[in-house]
């Protein structure tokens, strides 16, 4: 449909058709986010997306799809479809270190703003006049830790979802002592949440109750009644199944292959042999960083500087120069009497971009509400041994900076020569993307590199990059790509952008440090080397996935160095290959494994204690034996049968749905282009022009003075897509208002001439028309109970008297037509308002009938809830029932005094508890009971339903 035939018929009747808020359960109802997506969209996301829309009296669900399948690009689509509907009070809960992947994703492939909120951030907001920062015109995106310390603030806001990544850490939300998901339980109440995890259950059926009481308390009864029920030897998982299909899905990776291809990943090991001086050195520092009496480290942050501290000296001697010398100035400003910061391990963090898990560690401080004691005051310093201690750290200063370049240095030119053979084995790009735990380590490594044959080839990639290098690179990509609106005016966006595309494009090896390569998607490279070796296994995966993900089309090589010289080293790096599968097969480890470790700096923290406890090969064999074997009690490689019969199989059908489901999806986008094409073709008619062919057009008057000129061009699903601010969208603010002025455009009565004779492909259902002519009115219904849903209606006749039906009503708008004046006999407008109020009568008992199942539903869920708790109760009696009885048979049979008076008395005991909770089952059934029926009042008053229709025009059609 070109821009001639397009009328104002057809554009409002589109606009309204494009933001048409559809019930919960419509398989449509997703039609905008999908357009606005920039990335392919597997069924199996459609699908997860569409179940956790599908009750609008949900509290939430959760999305427990196997690794490596997008449980991200999930949650987006959800978020991006409510952003659509302009329901925009959305909230992402993550761990502090993929808060910038978060951000990015949504921004780069949904087109959606978003904030990242931590303690500096909302200060600055505050300070800069916003009393509540999370009531922002954005996605707000913020820490666990941050969002539970902030739980009140959290709670005043009428949050339209809650998105909760990795969320098996609170699965353990249900017991009084989880201080972390008790807060977000209390914050979170009564909003609708989303809980991403592939690992709902590891060890116990209890994390999948905890899980159930984040989403909602009224799921299953207490945790007494859901042991009594679902943890015996006798009890119904088939009916326990039954009640989690209900708010959890889980897709397997072999449930997708179709859809899904994946790559390998192949591990290679350098060992590397330090000099005697090199290991001297870290014997000594490493005997410094073992001593407790130390003025260097703050007493309130000593376990984690230590850590700090000892990752710094596996990374280089330049790493921990730096380091001991910043340690140096802080004891010199003790001695001179001037103020010093404390948090000597938050500074150590900025300095070298450590990861954020650390900074939260660092800023964590004790709760006394909580019992938490306050770290012990520091030692009064003695000048004499402060003295010795700032001329110890010169000492240990200068000695690593004369080490120059180490042996670990020349290790890696050889990787890089194995890693690079490798790479023209498979054909894949010569890229190498080294990590480093230390910006100092950066510098020194590129400057190495450059000296020894990679010369202009090297790149760095850090959370500042604001070195010469990057500097130029930007300055050259802003000059390239001035114009096209791929600018966003962020120039920490658009830096990293622009050293990415120059790695791609230019360079053979980007070393990065860790802050930085959160969010990073580097498919065109399949080198990775961990130069420095995280000790938390969750970093590492991270790491490796910047790379070895979907879309990536070679397998990946991963290379870690080995200090040949250092017997913990060994173990690490066997613990984290051995166990956590982190560097080898088809998806490295998976989210079952990670997600048992509660915290990766936990994790390391333990590493730790083996370092800094264990003196010889015996003691760190023995200890790291020790931690192994606990492993092996939290990893599972497998689940069990009851895990897998729980998780695994809630549809058996999922391959042929799943199949269907794309087809039908593909069928929507179609359409949703199509209309949203042909009314910005009407709408900027008179600003643009349009290169149909190419779907594109350039604004060269722009409807708004902050829309920009410039070439536009529509979003695609099968071709290259352009980056920036020219990709048009539903969601671009030019696109939005398209959308809203097309709503307003003037209708009068009028005459609308649709030609089907030039109308390319054949719609038989309009060719039938052809000759005849009618009458036709289209209504807006809007019906709220709960929620919001809105309904198109058509209502036509033909001239003979005919009805026509709302599919033929729709097809008619797929022809070009012209309009000319028209009016509307008393007659023909009376049959239309009959027709309208029929069909609105029609669609409004529809709803009704949806809603209805919606709340038999939920009355069952509820009636279940207080089944649940009286049943424990009961079952609590029926256990102090057979205690009485199994005593009463040993007291029978007791042959002294002694143990008869024992035994009597521990019946006595058991008999009064068992009269208390006879009394108590009578008083739990009344309080429960009454809780029910106030929960099924309250839904009983939202399902009465309000209605209101809006006229948007009649016309008299005809066909030619």
């Amino acid at each position: 449909m070109n821009q001639q035939g397009t009328t104002a018929y057809h554009a409002k009747y589109f606009a309204h058709e494009l933001t048409l808020r559809k019930p919960s359960a419509d398989a449509g109802r997703l039609s905008a986010s999908l357009f606005n997506a920039t990335v392919d969209l597997n069924p199996h996301q459609i699908d997860a997306a569409l179940f956790a829309l599908k009750s609008p009296l949900s509290k939430g669900v959760i999305l427990a799809d196997e690794v490596g399948l997008g449980k991200t690009i999930e949650a987006a689509l959800i978020l991006c479809q409510l952003w659509a509907e302009r329901r925009r009070r959305l909230l992402v809960i993550c761990p502090a270190s993929i808060r910038k992947q978060w951000g990015l994703e949504l921004e780069e492939k949904f087109n959606l703003p978003t904030v990242i909120l931590d303690s500096v951030a909302y200060r600055r907001a505050q300070a800069d006049g916003n009393p509540a920062p999370f009531l922002a015109d954005a996605i707000v995106i913020t820490s666990l830790n941050f969002a539970s310390a902030m739980q009140t603030a959290v709670r005043a806001v009428q949050w339209d979802i809650v998105v909760i990544d990795e969320a098996h850490k609170l699965r353990n939300a249900y017991r009084p002592s989880n201080q972390m998901g008790q807060r977000l339980r209390w914050a979170l109440e009564d909003r609708r949440k989303v809980l991403l995890t592939a690992t709902p259950l590891q060890n116990s059926l209890l994390e999948l109750y905890g899980l159930s009481t984040v989403i909602d308390e009224h799921i299953f009864g207490d945790v007494g009644s859901f042991r009594s029920q679902y943890m015996r030897q006798d009890s119904d998982i088939k009916e326990l199944r039954e009640r989690l299909a209900g708010f959890c899905k889980r897709t397997l990776r072999n449930q997708v292959t179709e859809y899904i291809q994946y790559t390998e990943r192949h591990p290679i090991t350098r060992p590397f042999q330090p000099t005697d001086g090199e290991h001297k050195f870290y014997e000594a520092v490493s005997a410094f960083l073992l001593r407790d009496d130390t003025y260097s480290i703050p007493v309130s942050q000593r376990a984690l500087t230590t850590l700090i501290l000892r990752k710094l000296l596996a990374s280089s001697s330049h790493a921990i120069a730096g380091t001991l010398e910043t340690m140096k100035e802080r004891l010199e400003k003790i001695r001179n009497g001037q103020p010093v910061d404390e948090n000597l391990a938050d500074q150590i963090i900025a300095l070298e971009e450590l990861e954020d898990d650390y900074l939260d560690e660092a800023l964590d401080l004790p709760n006394p509400a909580a019992g938490e004691q306050p770290p012990a005051p520091a030692p009064k310093v003695d000048p004499a041994k402060l003295k010795l201690e700032i001329a110890e750290l010169e000492r240990l200063a200068t000695w690593a900076h004369s080490i120059g370049v180490d042996t670990k240095s020349h290790a890696l030119l050889k990787a890089l020569e194995i890693g690079f053979a490798e790479m023209a084995k498979t054909g894949a790009a010569r890229k190498a993307l080294i990590f480093t735990e230390s910006r100092r380590t950066q510098e020194h490594l590129r400057s190495f590199l450059e000296a020894n044959g990679h010369v202009g080839r090297v790149i760095v990639f850090n959370g500042t990059n604001a070195d010469p290098a990057a500097k130029a690179i930007y300055e050259k990509w802003l000059a390239t790509n001035a114009g096209t609106g791929r600018a966003s005016g962020s120039r920490a966006v658009d830096i990293r952008t622009a050293l990415i595309e120059h790695f791609r494009d230019h360079a053979d090896i980007m070393i990065a440090t860790e802050a930085a390569a959160e969010g990073v998607n580097i498919q065109f490279c399949s080198l990775v080397i961990n130069y420095d070796l995280p000790w938390n296994p969750q970093r590492i995966e991270q790491r490796i996935g910047r790379c070895h993900r979907y879309g990536q089309r070679h397998d990946v090589v991963v290379i870690n160095f080995l200090n040949e010289r250092n017997e913990a080293d060994r173990r690490v790096l066997e613990l984290l290959a051995e166990k956590f599968h982190l560097f080898s097969g088809v998806f490295g480890a998976s989210d079952e494994v990670l997600g048992s470790i509660e915290s990766g700096v936990d994790f390391e923290k333990r590493v730790l204690a083996i370092y800094q406890n264990c003196r010889t090969p015996e003691e760190i064999a023995a200890a790291f034996k020790a931690l192994r074997d606990e492993m092996d009690a939290s990893i599972k490689t497998r689940m069990d049968d009851t895990q897998r019969a729980l998780m695994e199989h809630f549809d058996e059908d999922v391959h042929s749905r799943l199949k269907m489901q794309l087809a039908q999806t593909r069928e929507q986008l179609d359409r949703v282009g199509r209309l949203f094409w042909a009314l910005t073709g009407y709408m900027l008619r008179d600003h643009a022009k349009f290169l149909t062919e190419a779907l594109a057009f350039n604004l060269h008057t722009p409807p708004r003075p902050d829309l920009k000129t410039g070439d536009y061009h529509l979003i695609s699903k099968t071709e290259p897509n352009v980056a920036g601010e020219f990709l048009y969208r539903l969601t671009h603010p030019l696109g939005e208002y398209v959308l809203d002025n097309g709503k307003h455009c003037p209708t009068p009565v009028a005459t609308v001439t649709f030609d089907i004779s030039h109308h390319v492909g054949r719609i038989t259902a309009i060719e039938a028309l052809r000759g005849q002519s009618g009458w036709l009115t289209l209504q807006k219904l809007t019906v709220d109970s709960f929620e919001r849903e809105e309904f198109l209606l058509f209502s036509a006749f033909a001239n003979g008297g005919q009805s026509l039906d709302q599919e033929t009503c729709e097809k008619l708008f797929r022809c070009e037509a012209q309009v000319r004046a028209a009016e509307l006999p008393p007659a023909d407008q009376d049959r239309l308002e009959l027709e309208t109020q029929r069909h609105a009568q029609a669609a409004i008992a529809r709803s009704l009938e949806t809603n209805s199942q919606v709340f038999s539903q939920e009355r069952e869920r509820l009636e279940r809830w207080a089944e649940d708790m009286v049943l424990g109760a009961e079952m609590d009696l029926a256990d102090t029932k057979a205690q009485i009885k199994g005593l009463n048979r040993q007291s029978r049979l007791a042959t002294t005094v002694d143990e008869q008076h024992t035994l009597q008395n521990k019946i006595r005991d058991l008999e009064k508890l068992q009269r208390t909770q006879r009394q108590q089952i009578f008083n739990v059934e009344d309080e429960i009971k009454g809780k029910r029926d106030l929960l099924i009042d309250k839904l009983q008053k939202r399902l009465s339903q309000q209605t209101s229709s809006e006229h948007l025009f009649s016309i008299r059609w005809q066909v030619v």
